[in-house]
């Protein structure tokens, strides 16, 4: 099996793809956008993007933060709804009652535009997210390479079952089956992808397997957690840890050398198409139903113009 060529072909957005939709943005004056949590860097950026997007374009946003409760998310939306909104952009806050928003949504004839996460059984009128499969591919495999092609591996997942967490997982599980030198000894689901649980777990995993010489955080603030816990743990051997998303502060401690490798997304890219995409599903124009973009594997050799310039 040529895995190299199955990975690569979940890319399906190009270059000129990302270019902004030539659209009347006449007939959408108000978009509604429900995000996970605005704790995580990654979301604020989608946010940050979307919203000062749409004000260039004189489209008012209406943001509201579900704080990881898919519960909250639901009644969230219902709100949204009663708002007048033209268009709804989507991010779900798990894979609980992910279906229900986009119901609610098309019921009213809103279109959708799920970012990062789709709701199995009842996607968006489109769905854009980062290329999570040959990326987390990447990062794992230049870990691996990192360690010479041996050893002990710890996995730290994001939230249990969404998009990126299954993608990211099967990415590196590739990267894994193709080194035999190169065992995975231990992985755990974090809730909330972030920093304090990427050292908890971590620290626990480490306990249980102190021969460990490889981690992948699925997310970087997980990573930046696993690099303090293996600094903490006093191991002899050097520990190499990978990350994911491109956070803006991340990169400034990839930089720093606090842990090893990343891959930056997109995301102020992605915000911008989500709007663009609204409009284009409002005026009735067909747009595809998948625009997946590239993330770029990142380390200190080419972290800095990603510092300078975050796409």
């Amino acid at each position: 099996m040529n895995i190299k060529n199955t990975i690569l072909s979940g890319a399906v957005v190009t270059a000129a793809a990302l270019a902004p939709f030539s659209v009347n943005a006449a007939e959408v004056k108000k978009i509604g956008l429900a995000v996970p949590n605005l704790s995580a860097n990654y979301f604020i950026q989608i946010q940050e993007s979307v919203e000062e997007y749409g004000e260039s374009l004189g489209i008012e946003v209406i943001t509201v933060n579900a704080n990881n409760d898919s519960a909250t998310q639901v009644s969230q939306v219902q709100d949204l709804l009663t708002q007048n909104i033209d268009a709804f952009i989507y991010i779900p806050a798990g894979a609980a009652a992910a279906t229900v928003p986009t119901r609610l949504a098309r019921a009213q004839g809103i279109p959708v535009v799920n970012v990062d996460r789709n709701a199995e059984g009842e996607p968006g009128d489109t769905f854009i997210a980062g290329e999570g499969v040959k990326s987390a591919y990447e990062v794992c495999s230049h870990l691996i390479g990192l360690a010479d092609g041996k050893g002990e591996m710890l996995m730290v997942h994001g939230q249990k079952g969404v998009t990126p967490e299954v993608n990211r997982t099967k990415g590196c599980m590739q990267a894994i089956d193709e080194n035999e030198g190169v065992t995975l000894v231990g992985q755990q689901w974090s809730e909330r992808w972030s920093q304090d649980e990427g050292f908890s777990i971590t620290q626990n995993l480490l306990q249980a397997n102190p021969n460990v010489n490889i981690i992948f955080g699925q997310a970087d603030g997980l990573a930046m957690g696993a690099s303090k816990a293996a600094a903490a743990s006093g191991s002899s051997q050097e520990i190499f840890v990978g990350g994911y998303d491109g956070d803006t502060g991340a990169l400034l401690a990839l930089r720093d050398g606090v842990f090893d490798v990343t891959a930056t997304q997109s995301t102020r890219t992605m915000g911008r198409l989500a709007v663009d995409s609204a409009i284009k599903i409002a005026a009735g124009e067909e747009v595809p139903a998948e625009q997946i973009i590239d993330a770029v594997l990142t380390t200190q050799e080419n972290v800095e113009q990603f510092i300078e310039d975050h796409p």
